[in-house]
């Protein structure tokens, strides 16, 4: 894939294809673990789908304060206790 924004659809499904496989062991990923999905692809054109990915609600953000995450929505510990008072 030379470049991901042409091709979208499937640098979509072959994010979820990996992110499925991993949250086995794990849910939050940094931006910098996919970019071995794409090793031709510059950091940018990845950070873009997968930006593009939080906004279509399919991923979501976890954040630290330092550090920003990416997970499959409503998937990991986190999530299940976002929003409880």
């Amino acid at each position: 894939m030379s470049d991901l924004l042409d091709n979208k659809e499937e640098a979509e499904k072959a994010i979820m294809a990996w992110l499925e496989k991993k949250t086995k062991s794990k849910s939050k990923f940094y931006l910098k673990d996919f970019y071995s999905i794409f090793p031709d692809d510059k950091p940018r054109m990845i950070k873009k789908v997968v930006n593009n990915m939080v906004t279509e609600g399919v991923l979501e953000y976890w954040s630290s304060g330092s550090t920003t995450m990416y997970g499959i929505k409503g998937a990991g510990k986190q999530s299940h206790s976002e929003g409880e008072d």
